[in-house]
């Protein structure tokens, strides 16, 4: 009961837990005047040209990697769900993929189904269960993850950056005495998603952690699955933006969003060297620095607001170079 009453008040104080819904329904009516001033439900499907319902919700991943520079993406192969898995094995081994590789749905979301695979039976479960196509991808090892905010007007040469975290693991840490269930127990992090951690780690349980050794929860370092975000907003410069200039410039059409990369340092990415980018999500990206500079709930709504004015901005400069607004029906379709 204590227990359950120190979850709820903790929960209360710290909007960054509370559900996707419930922390956005208070901004519905600002969304729909943009969509009244657009005259159209889908006002925000031209920020993105060349995505899919303007990288909203939906798009394919292939679809984005195929705009990208070559090499500074992870090498992939997309798996139809349909497929044997002695036809999937064929693929993987054909392309020279080693041990661990990472899986993931071609179409996800917010780390759902993503998992590091280590051996032929993990893959051949994975593919099983897989009711939908997916990716086989390489595990990048480069030490750090980062998130990257970056929109460009359309006809301008310059962009910005707006928001830039690193996105740190949700971990625990051996005292040696501990087991890994009693160290779940005792981290706040993990409070909230113990059913999801038991169900994912039961065989380790009752394992006792050995002094100082890192044990990793989850792999995933979206805010949705335990990652912790960090802000780097000291970091931003001129060199940075270039950096996402070029790319957007190469692109062609990538106007509005947020890049998740993996590097080797920062220093590094803002030299342009030893980074890869694991996704780029369009018009629907959440500027995930809302979360990591210790903002407060009217704080993380203003952020919010600039950035649909952005977005609402940039769709309409689009749309007067030809770029349609998506009409209702097809939309609708598409979200089902």
């Amino acid at each position: 009961m204590a227990m359950n009453l120190k979850n709820s008040l903790f929960r209360i104080t710290h909007w960054e837990t509370w559900h996707y819904f419930v922390k956005y329904i208070p901004l519905s009516p600002a969304w729909l005047w943009y969509c009244l001033r657009a005259r159209s439900f889908w006002f925000f499907t031209p920020s993105n040209p060349t995505l899919r319902f303007g990288g909203f919700e939906g798009e394919s991943k292939k679809e984005m990697y195929d705009q990208l520079p070559p090499g500074i993406y992870p090498k992939s192969i997309y798996v139809s769900h349909a497929l044997t898995f002695p036809e999937v094995e064929n693929l993987f081994l054909t392309d020279n993929f080693q041990f661990p590789f990472a899986v993931k749905p071609d179409v996800g979301m917010m780390g759902f189904l993503f998992r590091e695979i280590r051996t032929v039976g993990e893959l051949k479960l994975y593919h099983e269960k897989m009711p939908v196509d997916y990716i086989i991808q390489e595990f990048i090892t480069y030490p750090l993850e980062v998130s990257i905010f970056y929109y460009r007007f359309p006809g301008q040469a310059k962009g910005t950056i707006t928001g830039f975290i690193k996105k740190e693991f949700l971990e625990v840490t051996g005292d040696g005495k501990s087991t890994l269930w009693e160290l779940m127990l005792a981290y706040p992090r993990v409070r909230f998603r113990l059913a999801e951690m038991r169900s994912k780690h039961n065989e380790k349980l009752n394992d006792i952690i050995p002094k100082g050794n890192v044990y990793c929860l989850s792999r995933a370092l979206n805010l949705s699955r335990g990652g912790k975000l960090v802000s780097l907003e000291h970091e931003k410069d001129e060199r940075l933006v270039k950096v996402f200039d070029d790319i957007s410039h190469y692109a062609g059409h990538f106007y509005y969003g947020r890049y998740d990369i993996k590097c080797s340092s920062v220093e590094e990415l803002k030299n342009g060297k030893n980074f890869s980018i694991l996704e780029y999500n369009g018009s629907g990206a959440e500027p995930h620095h809302i979360y990591g500079n210790g903002n407060t709930l009217v704080k993380a709504y203003k952020i919010l607001l600039h950035h649909w004015d952005i977005l609402y901005k940039i769709s309409k400069s689009n749309h007067k170079r030809g770029i349609q607004y998506w009409n209702f029906n097809t939309g609708w379709r598409h979200l089902k």
